[in-house]
C-alpha cells in the first residue's frame, strides 16, 4: 500500500464534485491523478429483462417504459488513474441505492487509486447516477407528484423529492429492484469482456479486477461472486463498506433512499412471492439473489460459499448504520465467515449510512481521521 498524507474530506469532496460534474477528462495537478470518462453502450445482453421492463407499470410522472430509457442503455463512466498506475490491476467501485451523483464517491475513488496504485472504475447501477433522465429528480417537475404520493400514501414516512422516482417505481412494480441489479450484472460482464479482449485503453487483457462496494452495491457484488458468471470474479477480492446484509434485514426507509410504503411493498414482494418461485436455471443470478433474501433459505449454498471465500472478503460495518445492520451482515455470511471478515466500527461524531463522512459539521478532524482509517483498511486489503 502506498502512503498518502491526510485527506481533508470536506475540501476534497468539493474539488472533486466540480470535476466529476463536468464529465470532462482531466488531470488533478496536486495529486497527479488522471480522471477519464468512457462511453458505455449496452449490447442487448438480456432480452428477458427488456421484456420485463416493457411490462412494468409506469408512474404517471415518468411516462416512459424502462426499456425505452435511453440514458440507461448508453452512458459514461469515470475512471480514476494514479500516476504510474498498474495496468494489470483495477478496482471496480459500486455505489448505493438511489444515488444520483458521484459526489461522495469521487474522493473514495481518488483515495483508493492513490493508496493502491491501481486505477478505479466507478460503474453506475442501472437507473442510477447518470443513467436516468434529469426530469425524474427535478423538484419543479415533481412538486405536484410528491404531494400526490403523500396524499395517496397518507401513513407513509419519508416521501421526498429525492426518493420519489425510486419509491414510485418500486411500489408499482417491485420486481424492478431485481431486474435493475441483473441488468447491471450483465453490464459489468460486458465491461469485463471488453477488458479481457484488450479493448480498454488503460488496462491489459490479463487485468485482475477487485471490488470496493458500498451499500446496495455490496449486495450486487455478493450476487456476482456467488454466481461466478463467466468466472469473472472467481479470484477477486471484495471489500464492502456499509453493505453485505441479508436482504430482509435491511431498512431502506429513508428520505434519501425510498419512502416507507415502497420499502414495505418491496419487502413483501420478495419475501412472500419472489423467494418461493422456482429457480430459473437460465438466469445465473436468480439462485444467488434468492439466497440473499432470507437467511433461512438456501443457507448451506450461501454460507458454504462465504466460508470458502472468507480470505478474499472484508467488510466494515458502522455501529449507527440503520440501513445495513451488523446483524444482517452476520446473517448473510454465517457465523464462521462473519467472525473472520466483518469489522465493526463507530465514530466519535454524528453520521449515518447515507452520509458516513459528513462534510458539513464542526468535527472535521475526526471525520478526516475516520475516513483515512476506513480507506487505509480498504486499500491495504485491495493492494
Amino acid at each position: 500500500m502506498i502512503c498518502v498524507s491526510d485527506v481533508r474530506v470536506n475540501q476534497r469532496t468539493d474539488i472533486l464534485k466540480k470535476i466529476f460534474t463536468k464529465e470532462e477528462s482531466c488531470r488533478i495537478e496536486d495529486s497527479a491523478v488522471d480522471i477519464s470518462f468512457f462511453e458505455f453502450k449496452e449490447r442487448g445482453n438480456d432480452s428477458n429483462v427488456r421484456e420485463l421492463q416493457h411490462s412494468f407499470l409506469i408512474p404517471s410522472f415518468i411516462k416512459t417504459s424502462d426499456d425505452a430509457v435511453n440514458e440507461n442503455s448508453s452512458f459514461r463512466y469515470p475512471m480514476v488513474r494514479p500516476p504510474h498506475h498498474n495496468e494489470n490491476a483495477c478496482i471496480l467501485l459500486f455505489h448505493g441505492l438511489n444515488e444520483r451523483s458521484w459526489d461522495k464517491h469521487a474522493i473514495w475513488a481518488e483515495t483508493l487509486a492513490r493508496m493502491t496504485g491501481k486505477p478505479v472504475i466507478l460503474f453506475p447501477i442501472a437507473f442510477h447516477i447518470n443513467r436516468t433522465p434529469s426530469s425524474w429528480y427535478n423538484p419543479r417537475v415533481l412538486m405536484h407528484w410528491v404531494a400526490d404520493r403523500r396524499k395517496r400514501t397518507a401513513s407513509a414516512e419519508n416521501v421526498t423529492f429525492a426518493n420519489l422516482a425510486l419509491s414510485s417505481r418500486l411500489s408499482s412494480s417491485p420486481l424492478r429492484f431485481y431486474t435493475s441489479g441483473r441488468e447491471t450484472c450483465y453490464d459489468v460482464a460486458q465491461l469485463m469482456d471488453n477488458i479481457k479482449a484488450g479493448k480498454h485503453p488503460y488496462l491489459n487483457e490479463n487485468t485482475k479486477i477487485d471490488i470496493f462496494a458500498y451499500s446496495i452495491g455490496a449486495l450486487m457484488s455478493q450476487i456476482m461472486l456467488l454466481s461466478n458468471y463467466k468466472n469473472m470474479f472467481e479470484n477477486a477480492r471484495l471489500f464492502m463498506f456499509c453493505g453485505g446484509s441479508i436482504f430482509n434485514m435491511m431498512n431502506g426507509n429513508s428520505p434519501y433512499i425510498m419512502d416507507s410504503q415502497a420499502f414495505l411493498d418491496m419487502i413483501a414482494y420478495y419475501q412472500n412471492d419472489h423467494l418461493f418461485q422456482a429457480i430459473n436455471n437460465d438466469d445465473p443470478f436468480d439462485l444467488p439473489f434468492k439466497s440473499m433474501i432470507d437467511a433461512n433459505y438456501y443457507t448451506d449454498y450461501r454460507t458454504d460459499f462465504f466460508n470458502k471465500a472468507q480470505n478474499r472478503i472484508q467488510i466494515i460495518s458502522l455501529a449507527k448504520d440503520k440501513v445495513i445492520p451488523y446483524k444482517g451482515i452476520c446473517a448473510a455470511l454465517g457465523a464462521e465467515a462473519a467472525a473472520k471478515c466483518v469489522i465493526k466500527l463507530d465514530y466519535p461524531f454524528e453520521y449515518s449510512h447515507e452520509m458516513p463522512f459528513p462534510t458539513k459539521m464542526n468535527a472535521t478532524n475526526e471525520v478526516d481521521k475516520m475516513f483515512m482509517d476506513v480507506f487505509g483498511r480498504a486499500a491495504n486489503f485491495l493492494s
